[in-house]
C-alpha cells in the first residue's frame, strides 16, 4: 500500500503507507511544497500543508494528533494551537499576529495499492475526486465552506467557471430578448399593431418562464457543465429559424410561433444561476450570483444596441441579420463551456431538491418578491421601446429613435445586479429588498406623473430609475436564497443535526429555489407585457399599467417587512 496525494494534476505516490507510525506524522514534498501526512490508529489518513502560520517554521509534521470534540485535531510542537485535519482551520485564534488568516492547506489524501498508476483529472486539484466518477470535468471533493481549500484551489475554480457561464448566459438573454428588437423592424408591411406587438414580445417571455424549471433540474440531472453546453447549442434553433421567416408577407402566425421558441433562451438564467450558486461559499454567494446574472442581464441591452447598429448601416429592411449574428456566438460559447467548465457531482441526481422546496412557504414568498424585481427588468426591456413608439410617437416616429433610448434602461439595470448583491452582502439582503421596493414605488408614481402631464424627459428619468431599482431588487433577492437556508440549517444544527449534511441540504435546496423563484418572476415579464397590451387597447396610454405596477410594488415592500424585516420569534436570522 501506499499514501498518495493529489497535487492538481492527478494523484501522486509519497510514501509506502507501512512508513506511517500511527499517531506520527511525516514530511513529503508535493511538487516544491511541504506536506504534513498523519495516519491515526483508526486508520484514517490526512494531509496538511508542513507550514505553521504562526511561527512560520515547516514543523507540523512533528505535531501531536488527537481530538476537540470529536473533531481530528493536530496541535503545533511551536505554540501548540490545535489544527481541524478535515478543515485545515485554527481552532484556537481565527488570525495569526500579523493578521493573516490562521489555517493550513489540506490535501486530498488516499491510501492505494502498490504500482498503482496515478490517475489524471483535468479539472485540476478541485477534481481529486472527481476520479471515482472517472469524468473528465466532475469534481466530488468541493468545500467552498474550507478558508483553507477556497484559498488554494476553491476561488480560482469558482471564477473559471463563473465567467463561462456569464458568457453563455448573456448570449441566452440576448436570443431570450431578440424580440423586442425585432418587433421595432415590423413596419406596416407587415401588418401587425401595437397589440399584437406586445404579445410577439410576452410569448417569448412565458416560454422563457415555463423551462426555468426544468432547466433548473437539469443541472441536477445531468451537471452544470453538460447542460451548459447543451443549452447554448438550443439557441441555434430560435435564432436560425427568425433568420430564415423574417420578410414581408410572413403570417402573423408563423411570427409567433417563432418568437415563442426564442423562449429557449430564458431557461439559461436559471440553470447557470443554480450551478454558480454551489461553487461559491456564503459570503460571496451575493457577489457572485450578483456577478452571474448581472452578466447574463446585459445580453438584453447588448442586442439592442446590436438591432441599433443594425439599423444604422443597414437599415430596418434587413430584421433577418440580426439573429444570424448571433449563430457563430452561440456555437463560441458551447465550446467554451465544453473545454473550460466543469461538473458538482454533489448537484448529480439531486432530484428530490425541487419537490422538497415546493413545500417551503419561503419558496413561494420569494417567488413573488422576485416578479417584481426581476419581472419588472425583463418586462420593461421587451416593452420599452413600443410603449416609446406608441405614447410618444411624436418624438420616436422612426424604430433607430426608439432604439436609440430602449438599450440605456437595461444597460443600467444589469451594471447594478452585482451591486445589489453587494449591498445584500453587507447590510442583508431583505433589508435591501425593502428600501428598494420603496424606491420602486417612487418610480413607478413619477412614471405615472410623466404620463399624465406628457413629459417625456420625466417619464424616461422614472422608467430609468426602475430599471435601476430593479437591478439592485435582483441582486438582493437572490441573495435572501441561500440566506434563508443557511439560517435554517444552522436551526437544524442547534437542534443536533450533522452540520456537514445541512450545509449539503443548504446549498441544495438554495439551488433548487433559484430555479423556482426565477421561473415564477419571470412570469411578472409576461404580466407587464400583457398589463400595457390592455392598457393601450383600452385608454391609448399605459396609465392603467403603471398604477398596477404601483400596487405591486406597494404589497411587495410589506410582504418583505412582514417576513423577514419585522421583529418577530420566527424571524431568519442573517436574511
Amino acid at each position: 500500500m501506499t499514501v498518495e496525494i493529489h497535487d492538481g494534476t492527478g494523484w501522486r505516490s509519497v510514501c509506502d503507507w507501512e512508513a506511517l507510525v500511527p499517531g506520527r506524522g511525516v514530511a513529503v514534498l508535493v511538487g516544491e511544497e511541504q506536506v504534513a501526512v498523519f495516519r491515526d490508529r483508526g486508520g484514517e489518513v490526512y494531509a496538511v500543508g508542513n507550514r505553521d502560520p504562526f511561527s512560520g517554521a515547516f514543523v507540523l509534521s512533528r505535531g501531536i494528533l488527537g481530538s476537540r470534540e470529536g473533531v481530528p485535531v493536530l496541535s503545533s510542537p511551536m505554540y501548540k494551537q490545535a489544527f481541524d485535519l478535515r478543515t485545515g482551520s485554527c481552532l484556537d485564534e481565527p488570525t495569526t499576529p500579523d493578521g493573516s488568516t490562521a489555517d493550513v492547506r489540506v490535501w486530498p489524501v488516499r491510501r492505494a495499492a502498490a504500482g498503482k498508476a496515478p490517475v489524471s483529472t483535468a479539472g485540476g486539484a478541485e477534481g481529486a475526486a472527481g476520479t471515482e466518477r472517472g469524468g473528465r470535468h466532475d469534481i466530488a471533493d468541493w468545500r467552498p465552506e474550507d478558508p483553507g481549500f477556497w484559498r488554494e484551489t476553491g476561488a480560482r475554480v469558482a471564477r473559471r467557471n463563473l465567467v463561462f457561464s456569464v458568457c453563455s448566459e448573456h448570449i441566452g438573454f440576448s436570443v431570450w430578448s431578440l424580440w423586442s428588437v425585432l418587433v421595432l423592424f415590423l413596419g406596416p408591411e407587415y401588418g401587425i399593431d401595437a397589440a399584437g406587438k406586445f404579445l410577439l414580445t410576452a410569448l417569448p417571455t412565458a416560454l422563457g418562464a415555463v423551462l426555468r424549471l426544468p432547466y433548473t433540474f437539469a443541472v441536477a440531472v445531468f451537471g452544470g457543465r453538460n447542460w451548459t453546453v447543451v443549452s447554448a447549442l438550443l439557441l441555434l434553433v430560435p435564432t436560425a429559424l427568425a433568420g430564415a421567416v423574417l420578410e414581408p408577407g410572413v403570417s402573423y402566425g408563423t411570427l409567433l410561433a417563432v418568437a415563442c421558441v426564442a423562449g429557449v433562451g430564458g431557461g439559461n438564467f436559471a440553470s447557470s444561476m443554480a450551478n454558480i450558486n454551489a461553487f461559491y461559499p456564503q459570503r460571496l454567494k451575493g457577489w457572485a450570483l450578483g456577478v452571474n446574472a448581472g452578466g447574463g442581464n446585459l445580453g438584453v441591452p447588448a442586442v439592442q444596441l446590436a438591432g441599433l447598429l443594425l439599423m444604422a448601416v443597414a437599415g430596418t429592411g434587413s430584421p433577418r441579420l440580426l439573429p444570424l449574428v448571433y449563430i457563430p456566438l452561440i456555437v463560441a460559447a458551447a465550446v467554451a463551456a465544453a473545454l473550460r467548465m466543469d461538473n458538482l457531482t454533489a448537484l448529480r441526481n439531486d432530484r428530490r431538491a425541487v419537490r422538497d422546496i415546493c413545500r417551503e412557504p419561503h419558496t413561494w414568498i420569494v417567488s413573488v418578491l422576485y416578479i417584481g424585481t426581476f419581472g419588472s427588468f425583463i418586462g420593461f426591456g421587451f416593452a420599452f421601446g413600443q410603449v416609446l413608439q406608441v405614447q410618444f410617437h411624436d418624438h420616436f416616429d422612426t424604430p433607430v429613435k426608439a432604439a436609440g433610448l430602449t438599450f440605456l434602461g437595461p444597460l443600467l439595470g444589469s451594471l447594478v445586479r452585482p451591486v445589489g448583491g453587494l449591498m445584500a452582502d453587507r447590510w442583508g439582503g431583505a433589508r435591501v429588498t425593502l428600501w428598494n421596493y420603496a424606491g420602486m414605488a417612487v418610480g413607478a408614481a413619477v412614471v405615472l406623473a410623466a404620463s399624465r402631464q406628457g413629459s417625456l424627459p420625466l417619464f424616461v428619468a422614472g422608467f430609468v430609475a426602475l430599471f435601476v431599482l430593479s437591478g439592485i431588487g435582483n441582486g438582493s433577492t437572490y441573495k435572501m436564497i441561500p440566506a434563508i437556508f443557511r439560517a435554517k440549517a444552522g436551526a437544524e444544527v442547534a437542534s443536533g443535526a450533522d452540520p456537514e449534511a445541512a450545509e449539503q441540504r443548504s446549498r441544495r435546496r438554495a439551488s433548487a429555489l433559484i430555479g423556482v423563484a426565477g421561473a415564477v418572476g419571470a412570469f411578472g415579464g409576461v404580466l407587464v407585457n400583457i398589463a400595457f397590451r390592455q392598457s393601450f387597447l383600452a385608454s391609448h396610454n399605459g396609465e392603467a399599467a403603471y398604477l398596477a405596477f404601483l400596487a405591486a410594488y406597494a404589497v411587495c415592500l410589506v410582504l418583505t417587512w412582514a417576513v423577514y424585516v419585522r421583529p418577530s420569534k420566527g424571524r431568519l436570522p442573517g436574511v
